[in-house]
């Protein structure tokens, strides 16, 4: 298999470093690996706990309402 083609490099940069003017745009791994070593983990097991609570409450909110609006539409 080929290697990926890199991107193009201004004239008189070496293609081997990046270059570090203002105007150099890092990819987004290179900024992957300046972020805190907590900002990685951004879904903690807390978090996903809580937002699973709140989906099923709000599951189950919205499932009472609906049984509730056939229950009230179907009279006999």
């Amino acid at each position: 298999m080929s290697t990926p083609a890199s991107e193009p490099q201004p004239a008189g940069t070496p293609a081997s470093s990046p270059s570090t003017g203002a105007g150099h745009r890092r990819s987004r791994a290179d900024r992957a690996t300046n972020l805190a070593p907590n900002a990685v983990t951004a879904a903690s097991p807390r978090g996903l706990a809580l937002r699973l609570f709140v989906y099923v409450v709000a599951g189950h909110l919205l499932a009472a309402f609906l049984f509730l609006l056939f229950e009230l539409g179907g009279g006999k």
